[in-house]
């Protein structure tokens, strides 16, 4: 039994799965889940976690700045 997961992909990766699931006449899901396991193989737990805080970071960065752009929509016109 398989459990369903949703993700969003840049255009380039997307075209790229597309290309190589019609190469190897396999299913995307089949692709993503191979893929995915090869990484999780090779990346140790200390690696998994570095790159989540990385990546949360980022996110809260990205967060501040939308919110620092929002005290300009207040100005009196």
């Amino acid at each position: 039994m398989s459990d369903t997961t949703t993700i969003r992909l840049p255009p380039d990766l997307k075209r790229r799965l597309d290309a190589a699931a019609r190469q190897m006449a396999r299913g995307k899901s089949w692709v993503i889940a191979r893929a995915l396991d090869e990484y999780l193989a090779r990346t140790t737990p200390a690696e998994l976690v570095r790159e989540a805080r990385r990546q949360c970071r980022a996110a809260n960065r990205a967060d501040r700045r939308e919110r620092d752009w929002e005290r300009f929509g207040d100005w009196p016109e």
